[in-house]
């Protein structure tokens, strides 16, 4: 065993976040009335990757990003409606959209069988992420969830992985592994916190030059040669 600790990110990961989104913003249209089309969900969706971009350079918070989209959504549209509440029945809803990715439950299910200790690292809301976690077949693979806003710090900061090292004894450049898709806060993270890293990258996107990827995988199964 290479690496006996294993640390997943979650979306876009082992879920399918895009999925999960989608299914969640079109039950919010309903219960509020909004339109629910192609066109006005890229409107929610560029607004949001904005304020998610902010949130990842450490210019905005978490509970700005979550409120704000919706009022500037609901601004881009010209409509007249609670923007808390339409947050809130989203993330309700997202809380209940578990998609695991291809192969994701059967590569972990492996790992854990090898004896691997498995733990979450994510940015998502603490309520959404413990809902689906809980609900997902993953619940008993993963022996912890270490959630940015429990955390106090959130990836790429140096301080979230120290809080997670604070929690898993044991846990050192030497046996443990990051895995996830983004560049910007797991890999990024990663770098920055000492720990070797696997980019998760389906979609076969450049590879940066500016930043330290020890494995590139572009299916989850590949993991399993690697640890």
């Amino acid at each position: 065993m290479r690496y006996t600790y294993l640390l997943f990110d979650a979306d876009d990961t082992l879920f399918d976040f895009p999925k999960a989104s989608a299914r969640a913003f079109s039950a919010m249209c309903r219960k509020h009335c909004i339109p629910d089309t192609q066109e006005v969900y890229q409107t929610y969706h560029q607004i949001n990757l904005e304020l998610w971009a902010a949130f990842d350079r450490g210019e905005v918070s978490k509970e700005f990003v979550t409120l704000e989209r919706y009022v500037r959504f609901l601004q881009a549209l010209g409509l007249e409606r609670d923007a808390a509440a339409c947050n809130r029945d989203y993330l309700a809803s997202l809380g209940q959209g578990v998609y695991p990715l291809p192969h994701a439950e059967s590569v972990c299910r492996t790992l854990a069988q090898r004896g691997h200790r498995m733990y979450i690292v994510t940015n998502a809301v603490a309520s959404v992420q413990q809902s689906r976690l809980r609900n997902s077949v993953f619940a008993g693979l993963f022996l912890d969830a270490f959630i940015s806003e429990e955390a106090g710090a959130s990836k790429p900061d140096p301080a979230y992985y120290a809080y997670v090292r604070s929690r898993v004894p044991g846990m050192d450049a030497s046996n443990t592994l990051v895995i996830g898709d983004s560049l910007t806060t797991d890999i990024q993270g990663a770098n920055n916190a000492g720990l070797p890293c696997c980019w998760f990258n389906p979609r076969g996107k450049r590879r940066p030059e500016h930043l330290r990827v020890d494995y590139e995988i572009r299916d989850l199964r590949e993991l399993l040669d690697i640890v």
